[in-house]
């Protein structure tokens, strides 16, 4: 059996565009970092100290997920970044931010991938931990539930239902291994309503929305140019954001997710009742014969939607 090591970038890679709730110009800069710093934040504007990407500095879960440092100097809608960092494989990073929010490009995870891979993401001589699951938890959060059960590798189950035909009942199950996030999760891109776009401004979110950053769906259907990247994309945006949630665990996870219509806010919760129950995970140090991620593609789909 052969370690499997930490990774991190091989060099520094920058980025700008618009935060989706803020609707402000930000710069992005990735960062390598040292074996066994984690993911961390840092607000170049607030010259303030990094926040660890952690559940435990989770702030808000309304429409993204925030973090907050002692602070209150945060930085928002994480998700997407840290699901493609997960689903990479990537352990220690220094993110810095001009701005409160992460830019949101094109509302997938792919752009960020991109950005990894034009750098290149390197070995750390610095072996790699995961959490076991040893028992399942469950959460439930109004007609939301999430659970996490025992499991070899790192799989997730997605249902969703929406009365919108374009959407309606769709499901998904993946399991993880390499490069099956790119090609399956990473460019399914965030999504709304047209009719809940003025109460979202009012409320001082999706001020940085458009067509270029999500799919937007008027009572007649997908109004964005070129429909949808895949005719399941809204379970498996789903799917995406859950991951980028989960990786706030602070390392990668050995066992099953299942969640029905579950959103940051039930994501958030399901890892409070994880780290609440030491009985329930343990740290286990990641070989190839025990890695977070099965070795081979699985994916299946099952939806029931109108054509967009």
């Amino acid at each position: 059996m052969s370690v499997v090591w930490q990774k991190t970038l091989k060099t520094a890679i920058s980025c700008t565009g618009i935060g989706l709730h803020g609707g402000k110009r930000i710069e992005m800069t990735l960062l390598p970092a040292a074996p066994g710093t984690g993911i961390r934040f840092r607000r170049r504007d607030l010259d303030g100290e990094a926040i660890a990407a952690r559940h435990d500095n989770v702030s808000d879960t309304l429409m993204n997920t925030s973090l907050d440092n002692r602070h209150g100097r945060g930085v928002g809608t994480i998700e997407h970044l840290m699901a493609a960092l997960a689903g990479l494989g990537i352990d220690n990073l220094l993110v810095e931010l001009d701005g409160g929010e992460v830019p949101a490009m094109d509302g997938s995870s792919a752009p960020f991938v991109f950005l990894a891979e034009c750098v290149g993401i390197v070995e750390q001589q610095t072996p790699r931990t995961a959490i076991e699951i040893l028992k399942t938890i469950s959460v439930a959060e109004r007609d939301c539930s999430i659970t996490l059960s025992p499991a070899d590798g790192f799989s997730i189950s997605f249902e969703i239902s929406f009365e919108h035909p374009v959407i309606a009942d769709q499901s998904c199950y993946i399991e993880l291994g390499d490069g099956v996030f790119k090609r399956q999760l990473a460019r399914a891109r965030t999504f709304g309503f047209l009719s809940d776009i003025n109460e979202l401004r009012e409320n001082g979110l999706a001020l940085g929305g458009s067509l270029d950053n999500a799919v937007v769906l008027s009572d007649d259907g997908v109004m964005n140019d070129g429909g949808l990247r895949f005719h399941d994309e809204f379970v498996r945006h789903k799917a995406l954001d859950c991951i980028g949630d989960l990786y706030l665990a602070g390392a990668p996870m050995l066992g099953h997710v299942q969640c029905i219509r579950s959103g940051h806010s039930t994501n958030h919760l399901l890892l409070e009742a994880l780290f609440a129950d030491e009985s329930a995970w343990r740290y286990v140090v990641l070989d190839d014969k025990r890695i977070a991620g099965a070795s081979a593609e699985r994916w299946q789909a099952a939806s029931v939607a109108a054509p967009a």
